[in-house]
């Protein structure tokens, strides 16, 4: 009989609900999909018939937030510049993080100090904050044509870069002990043990929350708006206020965060997966004589014997040699011999 294969997707959180707590589930869902659809109805009349202004579903407001020209002019270098920041970001944050979670996990007491100190004076100061006054220190050095988009990306850095060093000090935490025993055994030291066999281990195990802290990173940029960085929601705040559609200009903004966000979020839910497909395996079981099926002490004989040395070159006799009890000593061994066609059997002349 077929063994069926475990649902992974069943919650282990709390039983399978009964036919009579479905039915209350149902009855739930319709009555939440009900009162949403109504909603949405109310919210599209009052922005068909506003009480002062003009009606916020006519085309003629949609359509400079929807052709070619708001692409060209506002969406498509807006997203750029959002995507340019987001990636120098994330390769910082990774840098930074891996950097000081392994400075926290060092023995030497004055790194180890050092750096808990700068991930959690990061991780307390709000990103925002990092921003402006990153800001105002760029310009001051003499980098005013860049210094925008230098404090979008650093301030970025800093505080997500924080989030990574508690993820790899976190994933290496959360590692078995037998790791970094059995390095320590094989004459590793301390810190190779740590660069080598540990935190490689935690970066695969954290890869799916690292991802989700890239879209984090991604929203985070919008806040480049507030010192004039021209990513998206800058460049969608321009488009509205040239054709008064704030509100169209803006929904397109979101949907693109969102598509965005979306796929970065599927990827991260698949990470997993793939990473299981990649390292298991199915193993064989190995062959068990039936007196010794509960012996696991003779299952190594067992498969030594499986795995015997064949006479002539490897193949297997056609006929067992063996001989049948007293026929052995008997003068009629000859007989049984050749009656179990162990030789072939001689004419009646030659007998």
């Amino acid at each position: 009989m077929k063994r069926r294969a475990p649902d992974d997707k069943r919650s282990v959180l709390f039983d399978e609900p009964g036919p009579k707590a479905r039915r209350k589930i149902a009855v739930a869902n319709t009555i939440a999909a009900i009162i949403f659809i109504v909603l949405i109805v109310l919210v599209l009349r009052r922005l068909a018939n506003p009480p002062q202004g003009q009606n916020q579903l006519s085309w003629s407001l949609w359509d400079p937030a929807l052709n070619w020209d708001a692409w060209r002019d506002f969406y498509r270098p807006g997203l750029l510049s959002t995507v340019k920041a987001s990636i120098l970001a994330v390769i910082g944050s990774v840098v930074f993080g891996i950097i000081f979670g392994i400075g926290r996990l060092l023995d030497f007491a004055p790194i180890r100090w050092l750096s808990s100190i700068i991930v959690e004076f990061c991780r307390a100061v709000p990103v925002l904050l990092f921003m402006i006054f990153l800001w105002q220190a760029f310009a001051a050095l003499g980098f005013s044509d860049n210094s925008a988009f230098l404090a979008v990306t650093w301030g970025l850095i800093l505080y997500n870069g924080s989030v990574v060093a508690e993820l790899v000090r976190s994933g290496v935490g959360n590692l078995p002990h037998g790791q970094r025993e059995a390095a320590l055994a094989l004459g590793m030291s301390p810190v190779r043990s740590l660069m080598s066999v540990e935190v490689p281990q935690a970066l695969i195990a954290m890869l799916p929350a690292l991802i989700t802290q890239l879209v984090v990173v991604l929203k985070d940029t919008a806040l480049g708006s507030i010192i004039t960085y021209t990513e998206l929601l800058q460049e969608s705040r321009r488009l509205g206020s040239s054709y008064f559609n704030m509100l169209q200009a803006l929904v397109v903004a979101a949907v693109i965060y969102f598509i965005l966000s979306y796929l970065l979020s599927r990827v991260a839910e698949g990470l997993p997966s793939r990473m299981q497909k990649r390292t298991a395996g199915f193993a064989a079981e190995p062959v068990q004589a039936p007196i010794a099926i509960l012996d696991p002490s003779n299952v190594t004989m067992i498969e030594r014997a499986e795995e015997r040395e064949l006479p002539l070159s490897g193949t297997e006799p056609e006929f067992h040699d063996h001989y049948h009890g007293s026929n052995a000593v008997s003068g009629h061994w000859r007989t049984s011999h050749q009656e179990h066609g162990h030789e072939p059997r001689q004419s009646d002349s030659q007998e």
